[in-house]
Formats: C-alpha cells, structure tokens, sequence
C-alpha cells in the first residue's frame, strides 16, 4: 500500500515537471471555430493556440454571422461545431434563444462584470464578452486632402452634399456588426430619426460592399473616402501603415464581442481551452496585434501595452446608447430586410433622389424661393418615410414573417414575407421617383 501510494505521488510530481506539449494531450485532437473575423486575426489566435496545445488542430470556419448562426442551427441534429466566435451579441441571443448554444463557467479571473453600462458576459452564462467593440466612421486623409472634403465627425455629417458617393459601407444583411450599427443608431435616435438618418446617409453612398471587411479596404484603397465600420477596422489599418483616421460619433454603443461553446460540441475540452486562452493575458495581448488592434477586457492591458487604444473601463469612449439586445434580436431580420429593401436593392434610386435634392437645397442657398422650399421639404420626407413605425418591428407575429434574406437583389423569397417586402419596395420606389420630381421642380423654380 505505501509503495503504491508512493509511486502515486512521485507520478503526479512528475506530471507537474511534464512539458505543456505533454500536458496539451489531455484536450482532444481537434477544434472546430465558426467565426466571423477575418484571417488576419483567427490565424494569430489559430497559430498560438496550436503551439501551446501542438496536438490540437484548429479548423476556423469562415462564415458571415448571419450565414453562422444559420449554419450552427442547420447542423444541430448532427453538431460538429465546437466554438462560435463572433462580435454581434443579438446573434448569440439567436443561438441561445434556440438552445443550441452550452453553459460554461469561466476561471480566467481579473475581468469585470461590465463594459461601460453593458455586461460583458451573458448573465446566464451561455457566451462570453472576449474584446469591447465601438462603431463609427473611418476615413482616408489623403483621399479626403485631394478632395478637399472635411473630416466628419458625426453621423449626421455623411448626409451632407459634400460627401455624395464618397461613403462606403456594408449591409446589415450581410454583416452582424453592420447591423449592429444600423440598429444602434435606430435605438439611440429612434426609429423614424434613425431611418431618415440611414436614409439621408445611404444617398450618399458609392457602394454597399459585399462583405464588412470590403469597407475598410475600399477606404485604405482611396476606392472611397470615408466608410462605416467597426473600430478595429480604424485602428488596425492605422497601426499596419495606411493613411486612415477614426472616430466614435456621439450616437454609438459600447458592446463586447463574444465566444461561446456550442451545445453537444464533439470537442469540449479544446473548446473550454480556447475560451480559458483567449481571456488569459496572453490571448488578450494577441488582440493588439497591427493587423487586430481590438480593445482587450483585461483593463490592466492599456496601462501598458494598450497605452495607444481607447480605454473603455474608463469612460474614454463617449458611447451614449445603451444598447438593448432584447429588442435588437426581436426585430434582427425585420431590420435587415427593411434596410435591403430601402437601401441596398434601391441605391440607384435613392441615390438620384439624393443628388437632386442636394441640387435643389444648393439652387434654393442662392436663390431663395418659399413655394420652392416647400416643394424640397416634401421630397425629403417622402425620402425619408419608412413603410412601419416603431410598433410594428417590435410586433412578434409580425417580425416572426422575416427569416429568408436575400443574398442579392434578384433572389426570391416567398409567402407572406415577399407580400411585404413588395408592399415595402413599392412604396419606397414610389416615393424616390416623386422626391426626384419635386427636387428637380424646386430647383427649376430657384434659377
């Protein structure tokens, strides 16, 4: 008995002398991450993690969030996703009103409970706040130079003549934190402004890209000026050289980007050792990498390595709105469609609208006309009406109608939501071809 006990105890010293190559095989073989980030940032987390665990191979599938929550929900019965890694946390609440998502209690300590107002982790435990994200405009200096164009500094300056098609900016459709933008702005102007905002801002715009990462690039490319993104997207194209400014305008959310585990992962431990790794303070200073430059949770980080980042736990970010992921994830796809329907799928048309209004507003500055200021406020509210108030996005039955997007304009959706969206496009179209009209009318009437 005491030989054995022993050879126990020599046996587990031995196990605390053992290298951490050694000690990595107790996690499984393999980790599967759907995730939204780009590679400039999945492959530094891929590549560390894979050298302190080196029997684990990290397989990072790429996915927009919308097209990842799809996915984590399509492949329940037969899960094979471990990780789901994402900043918009309206589309954790989708996967954790669904179930699919698993509770994990985390060790790492040294985080706060909060970020700003915001919790940084789910309080029922299903996800957890990894990085803080704002949202604002970013801009290229030389572009804006050659331009001779100011540099914005709220929202409301992208609606301004100066900078049509000058702006670039994604689709909330096609990016979780577009839409969490979109839907920050609706919360913290309200719906009627914050549409009439989007609207006044979506005439302005050159293009609405494909994916969130074509906004920064089109930016650093000088393809247009000035782009809506998240900050990241700012202070990483900074920090690797490029020519390009940020800021947070005062109507924005402070709001953490999360991980979870998802329910039946085929691989919980690697997935429980990625988490533990990424909150560590060796994960979190992987954050501040040039090419990542997201805003760490650890606070102790900006009073050394993060000197040069916004430091959230102490008010240096101005976010006014307390963003509600309730009422985001209730209307989530309501507000995507609605935003295709009234902007992406009929920028030309917005667009034309816009640009005759700016003409008309620049004729009448010279030469006023009352009959003709008239003429030009009803275009800007006809630009400006939205098919639904308030109400109705907030309405269960009703938002329950929205659950196909349409990748592009000429896909089809069916049944009650196409009914209304065609009801939504009508009017829109309608209402854009009379603004022209009444635009080009009041201009004719100032010269």
């Amino acid at each position: 008995m005491l030989a054995r006990t022993l050879i126990a105890a020599v046996a587990i010293s031995a196990a605390a002398l053992l290298p951490a190559s050694l000690v990595a095989a107790e996690i499984e073989n393999k980790l599967v991450v759907v995730t939204s980030f780009p590679k400039d940032l999945t492959s530094v987390f891929k590549r560390a993690f894979e050298k302190k665990y080196p029997g684990t191979k990290v397989d990072m599938l790429k996915k927009k969030t919308t097209a990842g929550v799809k996915y984590i929900q399509e492949t329940a019965s037969n899960n094979t996703t471990d990780i789901f890694w994402a900043s918009a946390p309206d589309a954790f609440e989708v996967l954790k009103g669904d179930g699919l998502l698993a509770k994990y209690e985390v060790k790492a300590k040294g985080i706060p409970d909060k970020i700003g107002s915001f919790p940084l982790n789910d309080p029922d435990g299903y996800y957890k706040g990894f990085a803080a994200s704002g949202y604002g405009i970013m801009w290229n200096t030389r572009y804006l130079k050659a331009k001779k164009l100011p540099a914005p500094k709220e929202w409301e300056d992208l609606t301004k003549a100066v900078y049509f098609n000058h702006v670039g900016m994604s689709a909330p459709s096609r990016s979780g934190t577009t839409h969490l933008t979109v839907e920050t702005v609706l919360q913290g102007k309200g719906w009627k402004q914050g549409w009439a905002l989007w609207k006044g801002i979506g005439g302005n715009l050159k293009t609405v890209t494909e994916r969130s990462f074509g906004v920064p690039s089109g930016v650093n490319s000088g393809e247009f000026g000035i782009g809506i993104v998240i900050d990241f997207f700012g202070f990483s194209s900074k920090a690797t050289g490029y020519p390009v400014e940020f800021v947070y305008p005062s109507t924005t959310a402070l709001v953490p980007a999360n991980i979870a585990i998802v329910k039946n992962a085929p691989h919980p431990k690697a997935a429980a050792a990625f988490i533990e790794f990424v909150l560590s303070p060796e994960g979190q200073e992987l954050l501040l990498d040039p090419k990542i430059q997201r805003l760490p949770v650890r606070p102790e980080l900006y009073e050394t390595k993060a000197k040069h980042l916004p430091n959230p736990f102490k008010g240096e970010i101005a976010a006014s709105v307390a963003f509600d992921v309730k009422k985001s994830k209730a209307r989530y796809n309501l507000v995507n469609s609605l935003f295709d329907v009234m902007i992406t799928y009929r920028l030309d048309d917005l667009k034309a609208a816009t640009k005759a209004i700016h003409e008309a507003a620049a004729a009448l500055a010279k030469k006023p006309n009352p009959e003709a200021e008239k003429l030009l406020a009803q275009a800007r509210a006809l630009v400006a009406a939205v098919p639904i108030d308030e109400a109705k996005s907030l309405d269960p039955e009703f938002a329950a109608i929205f659950k196909k997007k349409r990748k592009k304009k000429t896909d089809k959706v069916s049944g009650r939501q196409a009914e209304v969206e065609q009801q939504w496009d009508a009017m829109v179209k309608a209402n854009y071809l009379k603004a022209k009209e009444l635009a080009e009318k009041a201009k004719a009437m100032a010269q």
